[in-house]
């Protein structure tokens, strides 16, 4: 897994213009996009694949409202198209598991040929915990879409058995967090101090400082940094799935860095973190529109040329996951969000925190 079919395409790129590009990709294939409203990349990403006749685009959210309000915006413009909405709380395993065994029950729904782990929580500014105990970004941003992905693999192993191998896929939208992270083994809850965590699950003060977050040594949680070690959970949560459904069923799985939007990601985050955030915009950053911010996902999910390489190769080498940014495979990844080994840990842990084991 060395390149991609558009090397031309970029953070400029619009996620309709990646959908027209891949559009047989699309057209009679029914796809799961989570997280979708009306003002984030859920919806833009919904909106490329709507643009492309699938046969049924299930929309996901935890407010009904939002749901039908997205569903009847993406109907005013694309008619043809087969919408269905999905009510699920990522944070909750119970509501999860209910989402899921709705979606197993859907007889009119045999299979399910792309998954898309879009819904996302960022800055929540005290440490939280789930229903589950669980800290609140990990359990939503990785922990619920595990678990739901999981619950209705049947389905995408379904699709993948009439059609090519690595065409039915499962995309998670992480962040620029794996660039800079890895996980928290030692204390994933946050009630250790920085300063007493091993020296290797230690955040990196220096970038948090540039964000905002300084003197954190003897601070327990902070907010972005349990934003992420769930996104650096994204992109093993690929590498282990890989392993376990790639060369056997030809499920691929792929995470992306979406690019800096404007959405209501940041809708819990203090007045002090959004002026450090827009700074590093200026500096560092490049924003770009909600359609672009969707492109690398498309990409994620369509392009052909990402299942070339996966696997173990006649030399012995593995490849078992990419990260993409910009449109196009990304080396800017921390090694520990792209070990092998850690993802393996990752999904012991996440088996664990449900109480379930699963093989295929």
């Amino acid at each position: 897994m060395t390149t991609t079919t558009y090397s031309e395409f970029n953070q400029e790129t619009e996620a309709l213009q990646v959908a027209e590009a891949f559009a047989s990709g699309i057209r009679g294939k029914t796809i799961i996009v989570t997280g979708v409203n009306r003002g984030g990349i859920g919806f833009s990403t919904a909106q490329a694949f709507a643009s492309q006749s699938p046969s049924l685009l299930i929309i996901t959210g935890r407010n009904p409202v939002k749901i039908q309000e997205s569903i009847n915006a993406l109907r005013a413009e694309f008619p043809d198209v087969n919408y269905r909405g999905l009510r699920v709380d990522l944070s909750n395993q119970h509501s999860v598991r209910n989402a899921a065994a709705e979606v197993l029950n859907w007889v009119d729904v045999p299979m399910i040929n792309i998954v898309v782990n879009s819904a996302g929580i960022m800055g929540i500014q005290k440490r939280t915990l789930s229903p589950d105990d669980i800290e609140l970004h990990f359990a939503t941003n990785h922990l619920g879409h595990w678990l739901f992905t999981c619950l209705i693999m049947p389905k995408l192993i379904k699709a993948a058995e009439s059609n090519p191998m690595g065409a039915a896929r499962i995309v998670n939208v992480s962040s620029a967090s794996p660039q800079v992270s890895g996980m928290r083994w030692s204390d994933t809850n946050f009630d250790k101090k920085n300063k007493d965590l091993p020296v290797e699950e230690q955040p990196d003060y220096t970038w948090f400082a540039m964000c905002g977050c300084r003197d954190i040594e003897d601070a327990s949680y902070v907010h972005l940094d349990g934003y992420n070690r769930s996104k650096v959970a994204n992109v093993l949560f690929g590498i282990a799935a890989n392993k376990r459904l790639f060369e056997k069923y030809g499920i691929l799985t792929l995470s992306v860095h979406p690019g800096v939007i404007d959405t209501e990601l940041g809708r819990n985050m203090s007045s002090e973190d959004l002026g450090a955030f827009a700074e590093l915009r200026k500096s560092v950053f490049k924003p770009r529109t909600l359609g672009a911010g969707a492109s690398t996902t498309l990409v994620a999910a369509l392009d052909p040329k990402l299942a070339q390489g996966v696997g173990k190769s006649r030399s012995g080498c593995e490849n078992w996951g990419s990260y993409l940014d910009n449109c196009q495979i990304s080396g800017k990844a921390h090694p520990l969000a792209v070990s092998s080994q850690e993802a393996e840990k990752l999904w012991d842990v996440s088996e664990k925190l449900v109480g379930q084991a699963f093989t295929w």
